[in-house]
């Protein structure tokens, strides 16, 4: 098993349990994940999860990360469902950025279901000491107008779909991440009132991956040391 494996599994059963076990009124996935489903995940390099990496680490095109261990799992507990997992996360992403690519990577793709995981960049680089990173990041309040855009326009061209939004996290390694908490919880409460405003399924996973690490109490078991990424390799 991976290092970390068990802390990137806190992801993957946190998504799957919430569309398949708590979606409301503890539905069973026969209700909530239909036969023949679409499950696109969009977001930063969290969810990209190293997928363009091809070595013995990589599963290529879904990467080692929280996506891979969902594609792995809902197979596993629900094959007649026989969904399909398509991950189009991408390293550096902002929430810009995905408005940019949004027509050909998510839209034109058809899904029947849209994670979306996204914040942790433009929280870092909105408080960049360099001029060019912070123009390209957007204030809380941008964040959550650009937000609900993509989101309205994902509903409008595709009224079926569900929506999943997973809170941007960071585990408290780095000495500026305290500089960074107080906005990164103004993003969070954001995607949770976004969440309630389109009816989509709320991930929690700043709280699932502190409260993961806390419980471990041995820093960076669950991630590298930058406090997002999931481990990937082996352990010695």
């Amino acid at each position: 098993m991976h290092r970390g494996g068990r802390g990137a599994c806190f992801l993957a059963a946190g998504t799957a349990l919430a569309w398949s076990l708590y979606g409301g009124a503890a539905q069973s996935a026969e209700l909530q994940i239909e036969e023949g489903a679409v499950i696109l995940f969009q977001g930063d390099s969290i969810t990209d999860g190293f997928r363009f990496v091809k070595d013995r680490f990589c599963d290529y095109g879904l990467g080692v990360g929280y996506v891979k261990m969902i594609a792995d799992l809902l197979p596993a507990l629900y094959p007649a469902r026989k969904a399909t997992v398509i991950n189009r996360g991408v390293s550096g992403n902002k929430v810009k950025d995905l408005v940019k690519r949004w027509e050909q990577d998510c839209l034109a793709l058809n899904p029947t279901w849209v994670s979306i995981m996204i914040g942790v960049n433009d929280c870092s680089s909105f408080h960049s000491d360099d001029p060019a990173k912070k123009a390209a990041a957007t204030s809380p309040e941008e964040y959550e107008t650009v937000c609900r855009g993509l989101l309205k326009l994902t509903k409008e061209r595709l009224p079926r779909v569900r929506l999943v939004l997973m809170e941007p996290y960071l585990l408290p390694y780095r000495p500026d991440y305290a500089q960074l908490r107080p906005d990164l919880d103004l993003r969070i409460a954001i995607v949770r009132k976004l969440a309630r405003e389109f009816g989509a399924i709320l991930v929690p996973t700043d709280r699932i991956m502190n409260a993961a690490e806390e419980s471990r109490g041995e820093r960076s078991f669950w991630t590298l040391g930058d406090g997002c990424h999931r481990r990937a390799r082996e352990a010695p």
